[in-house]
């Protein structure tokens, strides 16, 4: 997608701060609805990795990222041992945090796990909101919620199965990442461009 030069367009706030890879990551993905599952383990696991952290941060390590967990593929993570374990933490181009890093290994196995008993972790997740994205119109960044219902039950259940880092808000963050939810404000251009992908997802 050709980026729209900014003088043309409104977009959401957050995108609004100059960053190409914000801007970029704003017009083509964020809020259009993934139903890959190696798209939605890339999310799940770097959404956990960014908490207490920028969103920035992830978005420019993202590509070591998928160097260091072989593209995201949860079977190959799931085999990670402790050598590899020991490697990643001494990879400046992700996040070297022991307990992110375990949780990523833990959660391909978790996600393992759900696509045996649902046939996909996409059919899994989706049924939290019914299948069907959820449309907001929100006017100000006020009004946009932390956490929700779904994404309440989402964390609760995910925790159940054994999966870490998927609290609540980082699991609505995953929401509105992965077109569950499209929050991209009133104003924004993407949001009915995003509303007519979701209405064929």
């Amino acid at each position: 997608m050709e980026i729209i030069p900014r003088k043309n367009v409104t977009r959401c706030h957050w995108a609004e701060n100059g960053n190409p890879l914000y801007v970029a990551y704003h017009d083509e993905e964020w809020g259009v609805p993934q139903h890959d599952d190696r798209v939605l383990f890339e999310f799940l696991i770097l959404e956990g990795a960014q908490a207490g952290l920028s969103w920035s941060t992830i978005l420019n390590k993202r590509e070591n990222y998928r160097k260091a967990f072989s593209r995201f593929d949860a079977r190959k993570v799931a085999k990670f041992d402790k050598a590899k374990f020991g490697r990643l933490l001494q990879d400046p181009g992700i996040v070297r945090n022991r307990l992110k890093v375990e949780a990523a290994v833990v959660n391909a196995r978790a996600f393992l796990a759900v696509q045996k008993e649902f046939g996909s972790f996409d059919a899994y997740i989706w049924q939290f909101v019914g299948g069907k994205p959820r449309l907001n119109a929100w006017t100000s960044r006020k009004q946009v919620p932390a956490s929700t219902a779904e994404s309440d039950a989402m964390s609760k259940d995910l925790k159940k199965r054994g999966f870490k880092f998927v609290g609540s808000t980082i699991m609505y963050a995953f929401m509105q990442a992965t077109g569950m939810v499209n929050d991209h404000a009133a104003a924004c251009f993407r949001r009915k461009q995003v509303g007519a992908c979701q209405a064929s997802s």
